[in-house]
């Protein structure tokens, strides 16, 4: 298994559409960098999240996620309260091939303010928009900026296919569009 340069996450986008939308190159005049690096690409979060809250003192269960305990938000800026977290999903829809895994992993930018972006694996053949989870592990407030970076996703590409794809195993994540909770 190998990890795969810029020029073939361009060819694999051209060729199979594994990341629309597609920015061929890295954005990062004003912004948080989005777009392929040099051996990843960095992927933009849209505007819409689901923030924690608890003000229905409930559990966090992650075989019953209770969805009143998720506030939704639109907008340019999320404010994601101390000690909390929010889920987000990124503008891309991805379509990984059956040969390929990924693993993404939250940009330096946000880490160095105690903000965390979940390691999240795109399995071969998974597609659908990236739900992903961002924790504010300060004591204040933080900023998420949507239509900006907020993770780096990396191929791995195999010599071989795997057996038993995401796809063949019907992922209960399979195809996703929007933020999608937590499902057993």
């Amino acid at each position: 298994m190998s990890i795969r340069p810029d020029r073939w996450i361009r060819e694999m986008c051209r060729t199979h559409a594994m990341i629309e939308p597609f920015e061929e190159k890295q954005v990062r005049e004003g912004v948080i960098s989005f777009g392929v690096s040099s051996y990843g690409y960095d992927i933009r979060i849209a505007d819409e999240f689901k923030i924690f809250t608890n003000v229905n003192s409930t559990i966090v269960d992650p075989k019953n996620m209770d969805a009143a305990s998720m506030v939704d938000f639109k907008g340019s800026v999320a404010i994601i309260p101390p000690n909390s977290f929010a889920l987000g999903r990124t503008i891309e829809y991805f379509r990984i091939p059956r040969n390929v895994l990924t693993i993404c992993l939250g940009k330096s930018t946000y880490a160095r303010c105690g903000i965390i972006t979940n390691v999240t694996p795109f399995e071969p053949e998974w597609e659908g928009h990236v739900t992903l989870e961002i924790s504010n592990t300060t004591p204040l407030p933080a900023k998420i900026y949507a239509n900006e970076g907020i993770a780096q996703v990396l191929f791995f590409e195999s010599d071989q296919a795997c057996e038993t794809s995401y796809k063949d195993k019907a992922g209960k994540y399979q195809a996703q569009r929007g933020i999608t909770l937590a499902r057993i």
